[in-house]
């Protein structure tokens, strides 16, 4: 038999980052949640939790925190088809959900979808953040129950849900283009010109260079982690980047901004992957997230 008590201990030392805290919301002592942990890796053999500050999950840590939380949204869905099954005095346990989604999606749509699920759900979110193309590594590795993800063949032992695409526009500011542009939009002047790059992983910038140009090449780049600091960024003049067409529509408009080559979106398709095991029990999740993308993003026909 597994021993419950030591997988939750295990879970909440991973969610909140220490034993001392992990102590508190089991109302216990740290040396007791360090014992939990300790006996239960022992027994499996293998190193479940990174000691630090925050303490982190191995990948088998990993994988025995989304079963834990499996195991919570089972006990749920029970208690609330058999209530006198519940200990008399004691709260409802809340399961806390990891799902994974990219940056751009969290700041244009993703949000409006899980504040849906979550005003009408007991559940708590820990929302993963990664690049559209690595967020399915999280279901891959057991550290998520479902990711917004730009892979379209499914995940062993997820189900996919296309989405729609997120929509971009290659802009920089008026001032930017007059200084950098001045004698059009080639791959020269491209070459010499500063772009915007969210880290390592973010291709957008060279993905629109070969949608618009055909082509893409080395350029100057500013390092900026932050989907609105990119559009913050482009209206000073920093640089030109892909920003979603739902952050800066109103600043193309406006004339605010410029679009590099007008007419050449960059769409980049998005699905939704869950875990086989639990989409029962997230079908509310994914409801909410599958109107609200097919309500804000760009459908496959457009």
């Amino acid at each position: 038999m597994l021993d419950y008590p030591a997988l939750q201990a295990v879970s909440l030392v991973v969610r909140t980052g220490s034993f001392d805290k992990a102590a508190q919301a089991l109302n216990v002592t740290p040396s007791a949640v360090s014992q939990r942990v300790k006996a239960l890796e022992e027994r499996l053999g293998a190193v479940l939790i990174v000691r630090g500050q925050p303490c982190t999950a191995t990948e088998r840590g990993e994988w025995l925190c989304r079963h834990v939380e499996q195991v919570g949204l089972l006990e749920g869905e029970l208690m609330a088809r058999l209530p006198a099954l519940a200990e008399p005095g004691l709260p409802p346990q809340r399961v806390t959900l990891r799902v994974a989604t990219n940056a751009d999606s969290l700041g244009t749509w993703f949000l409006h979808a899980v504040a849906a699920f979550a005003n009408r759900s007991p559940h708590l979110l820990d929302i993963a953040v990664d690049d559209q193309e690595h967020t399915a590594e999280w279901l891959r590795r057991g550290r998520g129950l479902a990711a917004v993800t730009a892979l379209a063949k499914p995940v062993q032992g997820c189900r996919v849900i296309p989405l729609g695409s997120l929509r971009y526009r290659a802009t920089a500011s008026p001032e930017f283009m007059a200084r950098h542009f001045a004698g059009g939009v080639t791959l020269a002047a491209l070459a010499e010109a500063p772009s915007l790059i969210f880290n390592q992983k973010d291709r957008l910038q060279s993905q629109w260079m070969q949608v618009a140009l055909g082509e893409s090449t080395e350029h100057p780049v500013h390092w900026l982690p932050s989907t609105q600091g990119f559009v913050e960024a482009s209206l000073l003049g920093m640089g030109w980047c892909a920003n979603p067409e739902l952050l800066v529509g109103e600043d193309l408009a406006a004339g605010r901004l410029c679009e590099l080559v007008p007419g050449t979106p960059l769409d980049t398709p998005l699905f939704w992957q869950v875990n086989r095991v639990a989409a029962e029990r997230l079908t509310d999740l994914t409801r909410a997230v599958v109107e609200t993308a097919r309500r804000l993003l760009v459908s496959p026909l457009a």
